[in-house]
């Protein structure tokens, strides 16, 4: 029997290959079609401990990334916090919805003053969604080390400032002080980085004593105005960065409680991988971790990066925006590839994203991957879906699940197999749910979410037009 299953685990990866096309290693992918893993590791250990990264500990450009409630995070004193399943799921819908507007409008420019908020529209605002992954970095002279939260789908890095000349929510660390740091100023609003406001926030710069001023909206009504300004950056003791650009923010509102601020990682010309060009070449690097109780890493530059890193190419879907295209090509399950006709991706296209929690697929390749992962999950009972997610297993009195592999085929023959942890979005063990949701219309994007991403190692290679995925980004 087990020289069967052997030929037949063999045909199933040519099979795939043939279908797929197979660069370099894709024929070493594991020849087992599925995960089975202890159900008490879907979840959250109870200890308070929490481990490092050793990327992070040891790479060069290398920062620890941590999930916003978990005991690593800087923001919860060592002590994990329960986070709002559906609240979360609520704000990654209105991000999703945001990034499918961004794509269909390209954004109109709209004005903003230092006095009104109001005047930012916040349909055609970015979105935060739930920020659940923060970085640490030293801001001015002497540093103040401030939690903010990274993303791949913006671009101006802001934090908030005092002055708070009308409001400023409640954040961890002390709010930054630009009066006492030696190296901040002001930018003039006949600058050019002043003009560039526009397709970075989708606002264009206006002007307060010759000081040029910026203002973000995001769609769930939150923002943040203030000066547009430069100062010193430090990402770790041999990474300092005079004069970048970033948001002095001194009237801030939202959902952003505890952490300072966001560092901007998207495409355009004021985010924080275009600016450090010069050192990174626009390239940098992350591993969001599985669990609470972990760090990843986000590391800029090409040190330390997997020689089994799969590259596909940026797509052109999202020219024009700050966000990383991808051409999905197919979807394997269990081994089989799924019968999705190639336009149900070409036609709407995709991108990658850190912050969208929940990987959206066009309507017919959700359907066809949540009728083949239900089948051969039949061993175990279903229940209700909650919010956005439909498909979901009652897994009380297992003490194992056997989970059918998922794996993504990307233009440019990567095909990346997601980790045990990147399938599921857990609510509790009588609820476990596959995290993938379909769009509401077939012409919206799909996006690859950060549960997906966990444990991978994703490079983002600006300068060569290209994201990767390896395995084991984490370790």
């Amino acid at each position: 029997m087990s020289i069967n299953r052997n030929l037949l685990n063999i045909i199933v990866v040519l099979c795939v290959c043939l279908n797929l096309g197979c660069n370099e290693g894709a024929q070493e992918r594991e020849i087992d079609d599925s995960h089975t893993i202890q159900v008490s590791s879907l979840f959250p250990p109870s200890s308070s401990s929490c481990v490092l990264s050793p990327r992070a500990s040891t790479t060069k450009s290398s920062l620890h990334v941590t999930h916003r409630h978990g005991t690593c995070s800087r923001l919860n004193n060592g002590k994990a916090t329960s986070p709002d399943h559906v609240e979360i799921l609520r704000l990654d819908q209105a991000r999703v919805n945001s990034i499918h507007s961004k794509l269909s409008k390209k954004l109109t420019t709209n004005h903003v003053s230092q006095s009104q908020s109001t005047d930012l529209p916040a349909k055609d605002g970015s979105t935060l969604g739930s920020g659940n992954y923060i970085v640490t970095v030293g801001l001015g002279t002497p540093k103040n080390d401030l939690s903010l939260i990274f993303d791949t789908g913006s671009d101006l890095t802001w934090t908030q400032c005092q002055p708070c000349v009308r409001t400023c929510y409640d954040q961890k660390e002390p709010i930054f002080n630009p009066s006492k740091s030696t190296s901040y100023y002001n930018v003039s609003c006949s600058s050019s980085a002043c003009g560039s406001l526009s397709s970075a926030t989708g606002n264009a710069g206006s002007c307060s004593a010759s000081n040029c001023i910026y203002g973000i909206q995001y769609g769930d009504q939150s923002f943040s105005i203030g000066f547009l300004a430069k100062d010193k950056f430090t990402l770790t003791s041999s990474d300092v960065f005079d004069g970048v650009y970033f948001g002095c923010g001194e009237n801030n509102q939202g959902l952003f409680t505890g952490v300072a601020g966001l560092l901007g990682l998207g495409r355009d010309k004021l985010s924080f991988p275009s600016q450090t060009a010069t050192a990174y070449n626009k390239i940098f690097s992350y591993c969001l971790p599985s669990s609470a109780s972990y760090t990843g890493h986000l590391t800029f530059g090409s040190a330390g990066i997997s020689r089994s890193v799969k590259f596909t190419p940026i797509s052109t879907i999202t020219d024009g925006t700050s966000f990383y295209g991808l051409n999905i090509v197919a979807i394997i399950v269990g081994g089989q590839k799924l019968p999705i006709p190639s336009t149900v991706f070409s036609t709407p296209g995709a991108l990658i994203d850190s912050g969208t929690v929940i990987t959206r697929l066009p309507p017919k390749a959700y359907a066809a991957l949540r009728s083949s992962f239900k089948a051969k999950m039949s061993k175990y009972p279903t229940t209700s879906g909650v919010s956005i997610l439909d498909t979901c297993f009652d897994l009380s009195g297992f003490k194992t699940v056997t989970i059918p592999k998922v794996a993504f085929s990307f233009s440019g023959g990567a095909v990346v197999e997601l980790g045990s942890k990147g399938i599921f979005y857990v609510f509790k063990i009588s609820q476990v749910c596959l995290a993938f949701a379909g769009n509401s219309d077939d012409s919206n994007a799909a996006i690859f979410g950060n549960v997906q991403q966990q444990t991978l190692e994703v490079v983002y290679d600006g300068a060569g037009g290209r994201v990767g995925f390896a395995p084991n980004g984490c370790s």
